[in-house]
């Protein structure tokens, strides 16, 4: 528990909460009267933010410092938006943008990080628990889930398979990766930069690209399986008894 405090300093603080708050929904207050649809007094917006008339912002929503949202956008619930600019009619749903550039109707979220230098063009659709930094995106781009992608250039309508990483850092220096038109990346591939793919190329899933890709290749870049027989058992014996034992127990 913090320290007690003298009722003179608990009243200091109280004013000023107090003065925090009232200068906070003011600001609430003129962007409503300005078209902006608020119905939560847990919104947080700076000053500086700009928000067009019609845009929808949902409760648990910070937008921090020079922040401008389009018209018809919806951003939140529990949404963080910092110096960055979101274009009209984009969805942006329990996510963190940080000094990005958000295109004309896109779909952020859930659960998405965007990191600096974030560049989407129009229809983008950025997924759970996708993270990206320092990388254009072109029109109509798929990432849907669990997917981090650093320091690329991606060409349009690609679609990203779940788990892809793009492999930018080798301890010392940061490397690129370019993405042509119409690829389809594989899921739980691992691009490792400096490497392009062409247009209209494919990476197999589980494959970890190290070569470029030609347009319209398939590039696979993993072992042939091998299936050992009976491996499994002797190591399985002890599991299963122990499991059995336990489904034993709790059906008494």
């Amino acid at each position: 528990m913090p320290n007690p405090i003298s009722e003179q300093a608990r009243a200091a603080a109280l004013a000023q909460l107090d003065a925090a708050e009232a200068a906070r929904e003011d600001i609430l207050v003129q962007h409503i009267a300005n078209g902006v649809v608020i119905n939560s007094r847990t919104v947080q917006i700076d000053p500086e933010v700009v928000i067009a008339p019609g845009a929808v912002i949902l409760a648990g929503t910070i937008l921090r410092g020079k922040t401008v949202i389009g018209a018809g956008c919806v951003i939140g619930p529990n949404t963080l938006i910092e110096d960055s600019t979101v274009d009209e009619g984009t969805t942006v749903n329990a996510s963190q943008i940080y000094g990005s550039h958000i295109g004309p109707h896109n779909n952020i979220g859930p659960f998405t990080h965007v990191r600096v230098n974030t560049v989407t063009d129009y229809g983008v659709h950025l997924g759970a628990y996708v993270e990206t930094k320092n990388s254009n995106f072109a029109r109509g781009n798929t990432v849907s889930h669990l997917t981090y992608i650093g320091d690329s250039d991606v060409g349009k309508y690609c679609n990203f398979g779940c788990g892809t990483v793009t492999c930018n850092y080798d301890g010392k220096d940061k490397f690129r990766t370019q993405i042509g038109d119409y690829c389809f990346i594989g899921c739980n591939t691992n691009l490792v930069a400096p490497v392009k793919v062409g247009d209209g190329a494919y990476t197999a899933a589980g494959s970890t690209i190290t070569k470029d890709v030609p347009a319209q290749a398939l590039g696979i870049a993993r072992e042939r399986q091998t299936n050992l027989d009976g491996w499994a058992a002797p190591k399985m014996e002890a599991y299963i008894a122990k499991k059995q034992k336990l489904e034993n127990e709790q059906s008494k």
